[in-house]
């Protein structure tokens, strides 16, 4: 049982929700993890488009896992959930009474909060810490997408108590030497737990995985989620478990055969990084 935080420095895009989903979604599919996806967005749904549209009650791949009974009586999500919460009435597999089903005992999401006022959300945001830590009773893997509009001590909170902080950046020679003094800056950054991922990764950039390794002077490896133009469609019209599912049986010679490469690749990455800190305990 570990707790996964993908997190930036970066207020612009860098792919990180994507990134959490393609990893989440292939682990899923390939391994038998029990995995949590929790997003701490504001306003935000592109974690929850990855799975089913507005247009939609239910996650898409519904249809081909079991059905899943939320709780009654109360709201379904995150505000449900904070106030169960908050009455002390907290149960070992409460969290997933408040997510939805993508696949039957294999992967649940847990959406982000509905409010549209930042005030009302900033007080969501105080209580996630609390939720993962609940949800690490249940769950195998818990993955939390840190929002950017989280507060900075909000944030850290989260970034505290996970097992493992993948920072998500971009092939930008700014944001490159902005994590070089940041990890020169705060010792929290050099620890054995975290990793590093480029989401929307262009191999044919200058700034590629060998030449950042070099810049960074980093003796791991840096993880990469490729752009890939089917795999974000299906992101952004809530197939993603199909672009998936479609592929575990592409040969070699299939255009999208890099991408689930490095997916692959960062799997295998996380979860040796999650066997040597276990060894470590």
């Amino acid at each position: 049982m570990a707790i996964i935080a993908f997190w930036s420095d970066e207020k612009r895009e860098t792919g990180q929700t994507l990134s959490m989903v393609a990893l989440t979604t292939y682990m899923a599919i390939k391994h038998n993890y029990r995995i949590l996806n929790v997003s701490t967005n504001f306003k935000d749904q592109t974690l929850e488009n990855c799975y089913w549209t507005t247009e939609r009650e239910e996650p898409h791949a519904n249809r081909i896992t079991q059905e899943k009974t939320l709780a009654v009586g109360i709201q379904s999500g995150i505000e449900g959930l904070v106030k169960i919460i908050k009455s002390n009435k907290t149960t070992p597999n409460i969290v997933s009474n408040y997510s939805k089903v993508i696949f039957n005992d294999r992967l649940d999401v847990l959406e982000a909060p509905k409010t549209r006022a930042y005030s009302e959300y900033l007080e969501y945001a105080k209580i996630y810490p609390e939720i993962l830590n609940i949800a690490n009773r249940n769950y195998d893997l818990v993955f939390v997408d840190v929002s950017k509009n989280m507060d900075e001590e909000e944030a850290n909170r989260i970034l505290e108590i996970a097992d493992v902080i993948i920072i998500n950046i971009t092939q930008k020679l700014q944001i490159i030497d902005k994590i070089n003094e940041l990890r020169e800056e705060n010792s929290f950054f050099k620890n054995n737990n975290v990793l590093l991922n480029i989401g929307r990764y262009d191999k044919f950039s200058k700034y590629n995985v060998k030449n950042i390794s070099r810049y960074l002077r980093m003796k791991q490896d840096i993880l990469t989620v490729p752009y890939n133009t089917l795999f974000f469609e299906g992101c952004s019209e809530g197939k993603v478990v199909e672009f998936f599912l479609r592929l575990r049986n592409a040969d070699e010679g299939d255009r999208n055969q890099t991408f689930i490469q490095e997916v692959s690749r960062m799997t295998k990455t996380l979860i040796y990084k999650l066997q040597e800190l276990q060894i470590k305990m």
